[in-house]
């Protein structure tokens, strides 16, 4: 089945965005192989670069990858209030003025808390965006590691350092990505922090 995108229609015969329309899927395979027959075009999929759509899989929209980010300050149900800083002075001032604020990232083991142990969290602080906590740098003497580093970002630089590095220099380095081999799922090394671990 096709689903229109921003106007777009994507045949199923191909998975591209083409202007063939429902009525004429069957066509489709033709566009797909690169043969067209004046009834079809090519789409557009990025406004930013005018590149073509090539692949069956969807990218992640490079508007959203170029967007800049701002801080967040929302209020929620029953008077949640959510707040994302940028910076860690913007973070500390949040948490002086609110110091039961709940540190969220993953936000997996406030979910559990909330939901199965009854925990109320009226005020939350995300600290995904924080630069000064997203630090993952390689040095001469070893890593700096923010504590906002998603798991997954921490694995591949591991797998770098171990790569390049002399055996004797990488013992904690495989060791950390050893265990983190066994540690949940893609998806959840994908929000998993490095913070978050050890105050669990």
């Amino acid at each position: 089945k096709s689903y229109p995108t921003n106007g777009e229609f994507i045949c199923p015969s191909s998975g591209k965005p083409c202007s063939c329309g429902q009525d004429k899927v069957h066509n489709c395979e033709n566009f797909a192989n690169g043969a067209s027959n004046g009834e079809h075009r090519s789409v557009s999929y990025n406004e930013i670069d005018g590149s073509l759509y090539k692949e069956k899989e969807l990218i992640f929209p490079p508007e959203l990858v170029l967007r800049n980010n701002l801080p967040l300050q929302l209020r929620g149900f029953g008077g949640i209030s959510w707040y994302r800083p940028l910076k860690l002075k913007h973070l500390l001032d949040l948490k002086s003025l609110h110091p039961a604020a709940k540190l969220v990232l993953g936000n997996t083991e406030v979910g559990i808390e909330v939901n199965f142990k009854n925990a109320q969290y009226p005020i939350l602080i995300s600290v995904t965006h924080v630069s000064e906590l997203n630090v993952l740098s390689i040095k001469e003497n070893g890593l700096e590691i923010g504590s906002s580093v998603r798991l997954s970002r921490l694995q591949e630089v591991l797998s770098k350092v171990i790569a390049e590095r002399e055996i004797h220099e990488t013992s904690s380095c495989r060791a950390i990505s050893e265990q983190l081999k066994w540690f949940a799922g893609k998806q959840v090394k994908n929000v998993a922090s490095v913070g978050g671990n050890i105050c669990t």
